[in-house]
């Protein structure tokens, strides 16, 4: 089974404004709040230019995400929403604006007003490792996302939000969050500086990586993610060669949609994004960043297990007489991203206790080498160190 989401629309080759406007007036939205990265709302005019090609729709802005969306900053956002009347939520900005803007409408529909009170609404995983999905009401109030990173989350349902009190970012999923509709701009991504771009690119590569290695996949899902591998090996280092490379940026953009298509049809993805979403929410690693880390060690430790289904991933580097573990260390290497725990921040003596909560992460059972004590996760972090 392949399942769809209920995104109807990705729109590409206008700039930002232009066809977030368009698509307000498409949809006769009268109470538009955007979403906005800080950044570019504080340093560039972008997020100005939204705002005057929306007009008299334009009802709000709120630019206060940070990294990994704190639960307070969901209910800061739901706040300003609700008070403006929101008929249609605009995020602007990268991965942690748009969990934030897809987790709003969900906020808003139920009334939540606190942050204690998203307890109810997050995923849960079993003894089983299986994804326990809360069943609430979807939202009313559609989202539309313009990304500026290659992150992914743009075209996925599944959004989340790091629990103040824990520490542990938890995942937030119902169909009708995915966003109505998607704009990729290359020309806006410009402003997302080099780090981040190339990491978040990484971190799509990974998405495409673990369709590859997961015994879960199918054919529709593998031809998606070996194309899309090839995108992001080949747009990835051009754009850092040369930043202006608009054709690249959307090369990669193109990447990042189709890596996040088998996620989104059902295939699970394994260690290196469970450990990730850990390290996010536990150790503040900048999303991107995880990814860097723990893809090589992940497909090394894996290795044992997936020879086969590895060897499709050689193939796309164009290099399939070595090991897929040797060839994305060397790619990532070469783009100049961190490769190791340490070289992110990550203590020795946090290591235990990101291993334990990378047992209840929704991926945490999903690997195609079997995840079944907090040892095996300390096996992976060990060759990550």
């Amino acid at each position: 089974m392949v399942v769809m989401t209920s995104t109807e629309r990705v729109r590409f080759g206008e700039r930002a404004a232009a066809s977030i406007a368009a698509e307000a007036e498409m949809m006769d939205a009268q109470r538009v709040v955007l979403i906005a990265s800080r950044s570019l709302a504080t340093g560039t005019d972008e997020i100005t230019q939204v705002e005057q090609a929306l007009g008299a729709r334009h009802a709000a802005t709120y630019s206060g995400v940070e990294p990994h969306v704190p639960r307070t900053n969901v209910i800061e956002a739901t706040g300003i929403a609700r008070e403006a009347g929101a008929d249609l939520i605009v995020s602007v900005g990268g991965g942690s604006v748009t969990d934030c803007a897809k987790i709003v409408p969900v906020m808003l529909k139920h009334d939540i007003d606190r942050p204690e009170d998203m307890e109810d609404y997050h995923i849960t995983v079993d003894d089983a490792g299986a994804m326990v999905l809360p069943q609430f009401a979807p939202q009313e109030i559609r989202t539309i996302c313009v990304p500026t990173t290659l992150s992914g989350g743009e075209f996925n349902p599944l959004s989340g939000s790091t629990d103040p009190v824990s520490k542990h970012k938890q995942g937030y999923q119902e169909r009708m969050m995915a966003p109505v509709a998607v704009v990729l701009d290359p020309a806006l991504t410009r402003h997302t500086p080099e780090w981040l771009w190339l990491s978040t690119g990484v971190r799509a590569l990974d998405h495409a990586i673990e369709t590859l290695q997961s015994f879960q996949s199918n054919d529709f899902c593998d031809g998606l993610a070996e194309s899309a591998l090839r995108l992001l090996i080949e747009g990835l280092p051009r754009v850092k060669a040369n930043p202006e490379d608009l054709d690249a940026r959307l090369k990669c953009q193109m990447g990042v949609w189709q890596s996040m298509l088998p996620i989104i049809a059902g295939v699970p993805m394994g260690a290196s994004h469970a450990i990730g979403h850990v390290l996010g929410g536990l150790c503040d690693v900048p999303h991107g960043y995880t990814s860097c880390v723990m893809s090589p060690f992940v497909l090394e430790w894996n290795s044992k297990v997936n020879t086969e289904r590895q060897a499709r991933i050689s193939a796309a580097f164009g290099q399939p007489e070595r090991p897929a573990s040797e060839l994305a260390d060397s790619f990532i290497s070469g783009l100049g991203m961190p490769r190791s725990l340490s070289a992110v921040g990550v203590r020795s003596d946090q290591m235990q206790k990101v291993a334990e909560y990378t047992m209840d992460d929704i991926w945490g059972k999903t690997n195609p080498r079997t995840i079944s004590e907090p040892e095996d996760v300390m096996e992976i972090l060990r060759l990550a160190e």
